[in-house]
């Protein structure tokens, strides 16, 4: 590839970026080109990317809404650059999860649903109006029992209740309702409750009031206050709001007070009457989105309805763009809160590919997490597809699959944290084959098939698992040794193992789901790490252990030890800027002004995790942040918020926390993601390590590497979705290899290479 002239508008001009680790970092990136961002774990590839070209992108937009900044919100930071030129608007493409909202379905995520809503409004017979009528998030069209839902919440009465005691003496168990309590108060009022009788001898129409009334004003202590019955209440704060439960108190009393189940009117469809009776082919609307998205294909090409020939050439345009881009086994009935990071990525792509725009910037997060070899070839189309209609496309990688297709490549390292931040390399795939970087050294190194694999122990049985897609399934898990379980994406992989294996009291499930209340957590509190820490300070300054913590004592008083303040724009993203009064320490003045070893806390929680290793002197610390550095985590930082780890490092954070606990099983999935071939490599050493000392390890993983260093492998197929759910091989690698399934077929390949 020709380098385009850096002084023309052809190419993106970056000078001295300093985010995060950065080191001054000077990079020209071509416009209208597959750039591929590489290097290991930590090198700065995401403070580039994201934190610097992407965010100074986003910066600017929300400048040009100068009023609605200046009514709304704070300025958001300028990144840490010195020059960075000919941006283009950015869209970020990334990995997190679509958010809990309980009434987003992949077809409305995706536009899908709109297109149907459409098609059914003009076609069906008999017709339930307007589009509107077949929407269930708008009264029109939604069921009047669930309220569009799908799902009625049952409430156990007797978890919530004391029914031997009065509302005077505490009957309501319900936190925040305590006797006196405002919320207790405005009930009580609200529903005119007798407060001095059983609540098992109260009037059956008073105690239906207190439980059931809908929302109404009362009068308390002079000030108008709102008011509905407990049960009304708690389902439309907490079961029907759509809004995350960050306290993790709430969330366990309302599991345990509380059942879904499909909605007894509508079936769980979410569809009023009206539009539950119309039919195309036979088919409701409802029964179309149950479909999966290949199935719902084949319908849709066997309608003769002539009018609706652009309508239906838009609607299957999406859905073949899904199955193109291995999202055919998923229904559009599916909510999104239920995707995996790889799912929510690759739906969040179907919006952009039909979309007028060109000349925008476009940037990934590692767009193969999750997809098998098969798929990586259909992804890589699509990010073609995507620049040959005049974009640029930036793509964070670590798959040779997907660099191979780059246009430019631009490596970074050349190692993590503080030994990154630097610009290794910069040119054309060939270059970085030749360059000597630790990518152009891995790039072609593939894991060998084992010599001799290990024998298995006891095996663990699974016998009838039918969760999802599953075909009821029996299949035996080797113990004592490194089990890979293979397959598409949507073969079953997850629901076998998930299902049966996770669920056994002694197993360890070590994922990349979020880590709870990560605004405030990090490394240091989540580990463990921040108790012999903070009593440490407290004995070497004589004081109380907590002062050192900034969610007691010692927490800066204006943003309540958090260190930012955060603005909540609903519509747009949130902003957070750090705390002007503490400036990001999270501390008191006076706490920051006692030391250890020559540190204030602030201090110690911006090490990084190595250098914390090596600079702490803390015995109690030691074994933890040895296991953190074996992870391959020695670059985070000890106060580094948990909600800025990608899915890769929160599941080696929980590895760490969970080694040295003793023989156990073990099940990871995907533990390879975001991981550089270099870093693949020392997480399979960990793996015989925990295997050697005992343990059983089971890995579900699409990385050819995993599967080659494997004891034994099952693999799941033969496609996905319906056309899945059977174990279609189990044996070894070597077996594998020769077997002719479609893992087997790409393993084979890649040793030969």
């Amino acid at each position: 590839m020709t380098q385009h002239p850096a002084d023309t508008h052809d190419t993106i001009r970056v000078r001295q970026a300093r985010e995060n680790n950065l080191k001054g970092v000077d990079a020209d990136i071509p416009k209208r080109r597959i750039t591929a961002f590489t290097g290991v774990s930590g090198s700065g590839k995401s403070s580039l990317v994201f934190g610097t070209i992407a965010a100074e992108s986003q910066r600017l937009i929300n400048e040009t809404y100068t009023a609605f900044i200046q009514t709304f919100m704070p300025s958001m930071p300028r990144p840490d650059v010195e020059v960075l030129e000919n941006l283009s608007a950015a869209i970020v493409v990334d990995q997190e999860r679509m958010g809990a909202n309980s009434r987003s379905t992949v077809g409305t995520a995706t536009d899908a649903y709109s297109l149907l809503r459409v098609l059914y409004s003009r076609y069906s017979v008999p017709s339930a109006g307007g589009a509107g009528a077949y929407s269930f998030n708008l009264g029109e069209g939604a069921c009047a029992v669930c309220e569009g839902f799908g799902t009625e919440a049952s409430i156990d009465l007797d978890e919530l209740l004391d029914w031997d005691k009065t509302l005077n003496e505490g009957a309501i168990t319900a936190p925040n309702f305590a006797p006196g309590a405002w919320l207790w108060q405005t009930l009580t009022a609200g529903t005119q409750a007798d407060l001095d009788v059983k609540l098992r001898d109260m009037p059956a129409n008073m105690l239906h009031r207190l439980l059931y009334d809908q929302a109404g004003k009362v009068k308390l202590n002079g000030a108008n206050m709102s008011y509905s019955g407990l049960v009304t209440r708690i389902k439309s704060n907490y079961i029907h709001s759509g809004r995350e439960i960050k306290q993790a108190h709430i969330r366990d009393w309302i599991a345990r007070i509380s059942t879904t189940a499909p909605c007894s009117a509508c079936g769980g469809s979410r569809l009023g009457e009206k539009a539950r009776a119309s039919k195309i082919n036979n088919l409701g609307i409802a029964d179309m989105t149950a479909l999966q998205v290949s199935d719902l294909l084949a319908e849709l090409d066997q309608l003769d309805i002539p009018a609706a020939a652009p309508l239906l050439a838009n609607l299957k345009a999406v859905l073949e763009a899904m199955v193109q881009i291995g999202l055919g086994y998923i229904s559009l009935d599916r909510p999104a809160g239920t995707l995996s990071g790889g799912e929510a990525q690759r739906v969040k792509m179907i919006r952009h590919l039909g979309s007028a725009l060109s000349d925008v910037t476009y940037v990934f997060d590692e767009p193969t997490v999750g997809l098998h070899p098969h798929d990586i070839q259909r992804m890589n189309r699509l990010l073609e597809d995507l620049r040959d209609k005049g974009n640029t496309v930036l793509v964070v990688e670590h798959k040779p699959e997907v660099i191979k297709i780059a246009d430019h490549v631009i490596d970074l390292g050349p190692g993590a944290g503080v030994h990154g931040g630097q610009v290794t390399y910069s040119g054309d795939v060939t270059g970085l084959l030749a360059s000597g970087t630790l990518t152009g050294r891995h790039f072609s190194t593939r894991i060998p098939l084992k010599a001799s694999v290990r024998p298995g122990r006891e095996p663990l049985p699974i016998r009838g698992a039918h969760l999802h897609n599953l075909k009821n399934v029996d299949v035996d898990v080797p113990t004592g040794v490194l089990c890979a379980v293979s397959g598409v994406a949507g073969s079953g992989k997850s629901s076998l193992i998930h299902s049966t294996i996770s669920k056994r009291e002694d197993v360890a499930v070590v994922d990349q789901s979020a880590i709870r209340g990560s605004r405030r957590s990090n490394p240091a509190t989540y580990t463990g790490l921040l108790e012999p820490i903070r009593a440490a300070f407290a004995k070497a300054n004589g004081v109380k252990p907590a002062l050192f913590s900034a969610n007691s004592e010692g927490a800066c008083e204006h943003c309540g030890g958090v260190g930012f303040t955060y603005t909540d724009l609903v519509s747009m993203a949130g902003v957070a800027l750090p705390c002007e009064i503490c400036e990001g320490k999270r501390y008191k003045p006076e706490v920051l002004e006692y030391t250890l070893e020559g540190l204030n806390i602030a201090q110690v929680l911006d090490l990084s995790i190595e250098a914390a290793a090596q600079r702490l002197k803390i015995k109690k610390a030691a074994a933890m942040l040895e296991r953190l550095n074996q992870v391959g985590l020695g670059y985070l930082k000890l106060g580094q918020p948990l909600n800025t780890l990608s899915g890769g490092e929160r599941q080696r954070l929980k590895l760490a926390i969970n080694l040295g606990k003793g023989a156990g099983t073990y099940v990871l999935d995907e533990p390879t993601t975001g991981l550089h071939l270099a870093d693949v490599q020392r997480l399979l050493a960990l793996l015989d390590e925990m295997v050697d000392e005992g343990n059983t390890v089971i890995v579900i993983e699409h990385h050819l590497a995993v599967i080659a260093h494997a004891d034994w492998v099952i693999d799941l197929g033969p496609g996905a979705g319906h056309e899945g759910g059977t174990v279609v091989f189990e044996g070894t690698p070597a077996q594998l290899a020769a077997a002719g399934t479609l893992t087997g077929e790409h393993l084979a390949a890649y040793v030969k290479d």
